[in-house]
């Protein structure tokens, strides 16, 4: 009985917060018709969602576009975690039933990084700061939960793709996904930013921070981050099946020399 009522107490805790955010946009279109919605209720009773229903962790983070440090916003993660190296999340840019589903983040340890080749490692960010700092929090979780599963992030590296860039005001998901990487410093992400989201969910940034003092800050592996050494890498449209051609890694280097001409470009421009 006694951990029937830890549970529903932690359940009760883990909806606080989680559905106060809107969508950035509003997506072109006609409003639901009642026949629709009827079908959406028939399906929620008698189809299975078992990827969805894995989903076992939500997180709270900022993201900035590889190459545009002002191109930030706020991220809601939907993790499922695979194995003890492995996670994968749903990232939306919002926590209520009009959210927007931005992209996705794969999320894996330092042991499994360390297997990557180098030129792949400069794709990935890591969250050692997110986690000291305090701006990556789950919202809901008793303190001790939350700690405990920080604990775990603090030392992973994630790979981020946005695929719908609705802090854009688009009411699409127009153009090529883009590769986002999250902060590694004080002063990089918008104040405002992180006080709206503050306030919104009733977190203390700065609070947090402190109570995670005590986490044990781990090495980065010197090839994640790479756009701090000014490698930044950026998806263009090539000819063909580009990096993904059956059996080749043709287009692989052509892609990753465009992102880099890209950052000359802008270099030479300033």
């Amino acid at each position: 009985m006694r951990q029937l009522l830890v549970l529903s107490s932690t359940v009760l805790l883990a909806a606080c917060g989680q559905h106060n955010t809107a969508s950035y946009t509003e997506a072109a279109g006609a409003p639901k018709s009642a026949e629709t919605r009827t079908l959406e209720a028939g399906a929620k009773l008698l189809q299975g969602k078992a990827p969805l229903n894995a989903v076992s962790a939500y997180l709270n983070g900022f993201h900035f576009y590889n190459g545009d440090m002002n191109g930030q916003m706020e991220a809601h993660h939907y993790v499922t975690r695979v194995n003890e190296d492995v996670m994968q999340a749903l990232i939306y840019d919002g926590n209520g039933s009009d959210a927007k589903l931005m992209g996705v983040e794969y999320i894996i340890s330092a042991r499994l990084f360390a297997t990557l080749p180098e030129d792949e490692k400069k794709l990935w960010h890591s969250h050692d700061y997110e986690v000291k700092s305090g701006s990556l929090v789950a919202p809901g979780l008793p303190q001790v939960a939350e700690k405990q599963l920080m604990e775990q992030v603090v030392s992973t590296y994630g790979k981020t793709w946005h695929t719908w860039h609705t802090d854009r005001d688009k009411e699409l998901p127009y153009g090529i996904p883009a590769l986002m990487m999250g902060f590694t410093a004080d002063g990089q992400l918008d104040p405002a930013l992180e006080k709206a989201r503050d306030q919104r969910l009733g977190v203390d940034t700065q609070a947090i921070r402190r109570s995670r003092e005590s986490i044990p800050q781990p090495g980065v592996d010197p090839a994640a981050n790479a756009w701090e050494k000014g490698d930044v890498i950026q998806l263009q449209r090539v000819r063909g099946a580009g990096e993904h051609r059956h059996g080749e890694g043709a287009g692989r280097a052509e892609i990753i020399e465009s992102g880099r001409l890209q950052q000359q470009q802008r270099s030479s421009e300033r």
